[in-house]
């Protein structure tokens, strides 16, 4: 058997797979937030732990763990945790989604101004770089007890295995590595007061890093086996729905929206907010756009504005759709000129505009609940069509697009916006099985990468079976084209407005 670990925002994950990838079993543990202040998002590195081993203890009350033959880890990307020269936790984790270092960010491109082209990526607060910068400068009694910089997964690494060890796709998250040459980047840690002393080791995703704790072992009923590198959550979940060929892509569909493209080599876009990361993979590396509101938009929705669940509003939306007129003219809800602007949380790609914020425009008396939630798939659709053009416009050139993507995430779930999607696109989309059970999965099988020398990565890593393809509705497709340019008309018009306080 092999363990994958997936350490979220708002818990732990840990599953079993067989030898053939079939999960076992799997337990779950929350982990809280602390927002201290306005635009601050920390946790306490403990609680990983305290929620890490609940779960572990869990699965070894219900299964025998002594056949687990490796370990993977996933998490969360970007948090600072800050260990002192006695392995102490100096202050709490700054989290991926904290926004209190923008002065930060054009600080360290100032300093270092060939940042993007080492990185491949523009300094935003929510990268690690910046946070420390930010320490630096409002903490300077904290920063002067740093001994090591470890990513949230990675401090739990420790706790397993007293081994300060990152893979090389979370680390290109702190935006202190070139991502090119796949290791540390001197000047920008210089640009944080840092040097490689205070970095961990770096590993690749399917190596092995470590070894589990006898102690630790022994209490969970396991063997200490090996800990591989493991990978960001992304790039985790990428691996786990078997992306691991430069060309595949998928689009995630959670909280927060993903486009996801593996290529073969460095490539990158960072003026218009892409993620340039390394690969889970040796040799391999990845594009990533990412909306900071994708399926939490309908579920601001449905909670704050119709106050319905989503499934009974997504019910109603396709009730009200088969009842309208076959004549395409009277088609009032699929052809309403409504615009939902879905940026409730700022956006990072294209636009890297932490200011930006929602809008419905083109209310008028004949507005109706059914054109409201139809606005809003449509309006996360079209931000991701932005997005989607942003990552592959990095491509090199001659570089062909992919072909399909891989739709996963629980926004997936609904069958219309799956379809909306695909002719929004103009893609073809393939939703699979599988899809939901996230990092975890991709973590235990970078586990098994690293130690069944007998198999293939295309055999420990296969694409999950297809469950349907979507196609671009031809009929609609001049339709987008048009809606796209009112689209980003619209926000283009509102930036100036949301931006007025910072002029």
């Amino acid at each position: 058997m092999y363990m994958g670990i997936d350490l979220g925002t708002s818990g732990v994950k840990v599953i079993i797979t067989s030898e053939c990838g079939d999960i076992l079993d799997s337990a779950s543990a929350p982990v809280a937030i602390s927002r201290p202040h306005a635009l601050w998002s920390e946790q306490n590195p403990q609680d990983w732990w305290t929620a890490t081993n609940n779960a572990i203890q869990t699965l070894s009350s219900r299964i025998d763990l002594r056949d687990v033959k490796a370990m993977g880890i996933a998490g969360q990307m970007h948090g600072a945790t800050l260990l002192d020269g006695n392995d102490q936790i100096i202050r709490p984790a700054i989290l991926w989604n904290d926004g209190r270092c923008e002065a930060q960010c054009k600080d360290i491109e100032e300093s270092v101004s060939t940042s993007r082209e080492i990185t491949g990526n523009i300094m935003m607060p929510g990268f690690t770089a910046p946070k420390l910068r930010w320490v630096q400068q409002n903490e300077p009694e904290n920063f002067a007890r740093i001994a090591k910089v470890l990513l949230p997964k990675d401090y739990l690494r420790f706790l397993l295995s007293g081994k300060y060890i990152s893979d090389m796709s979370d680390a290109a998250g702190t935006l202190w590595m070139d991502t090119r040459k796949r290791q540390w980047d001197t000047t920008l840690l210089a640009a944080c007061g840092l040097t490689t002393e205070h970095m961990p080791e770096l590993v690749e995703g399917n190596q092995i890093s470590a070894y589990l704790d006898k102690s630790i072992a022994e209490q969970w009923g396991m063997q200490s086996i090996p800990i591989v590198g493991g990978a960001g959550d992304n790039a985790a979940g990428a691996v786990g729905v078997g992306l691991v060929h430069a060309g595949q892509a998928m689009l995630s569909l959670g909280t927060s929206g993903v486009y996801f493209v593996v290529t073969d080599g460095f490539q990158a876009n960072p003026d218009s907010a892409v993620h340039s990361f390394c690969h889970a993979l040796p040799q391999k590396w990845h594009l990533m756009s990412v909306l900071l509101s994708a399926a939490s938009c309908l579920q601001w929705y449905a909670d704050k504005i119709a106050q319905k669940p989503v499934s009974q509003l997504l019910s109603e939306l396709n009730v009200a759709l088969k009842n309208e007129s076959s004549d395409l003219s009277n088609d009032s809800i699929r052809r309403s000129p409504l615009i939902f602007l879905p940026y409730l949380s700022g956006e990072r790609t294209p636009h890297n505009d932490a200011s930006a914020t929602g809008s419905f425009f083109g209310l008028t008396h004949d507005t109706s609940q059914a054109h409201l939630t139809y606005a809003v798939l449509e309006g996360v659709s079209l931000a991701f069509a932005d997005a989607v053009d942003a990552l592959e416009a990095s491509f090199v050139k001659n570089q062909a697009l992919p072909e399909e993507v891989t739709l996963i995430g629980g926004g997936a779930k609904s069958r219309l916006w799956r379809q909306l999607l695909a002719t929004v696109l103009d893609k073809k989309l393939c939703f699979r099985e599988g899809g939901e059970v996230g990092p975890s999965l991709g973590a235990a099988r970078l586990a098994q990468l690293a130690v069944d020398t007998e198999k293939t990565i295309d055999q420990i890593c296969p694409q999950p079976a297809l469950i349907e393809e979507y196609h671009p509705d031809s009929t609609f497709l001049d339709w987008y084209k048009q809606k796209r340019t009112t689209f980003k008309a619209l926000y283009t018009a509102t930036k100036p407005l949301n931006n007025k306080d910072k002029q």
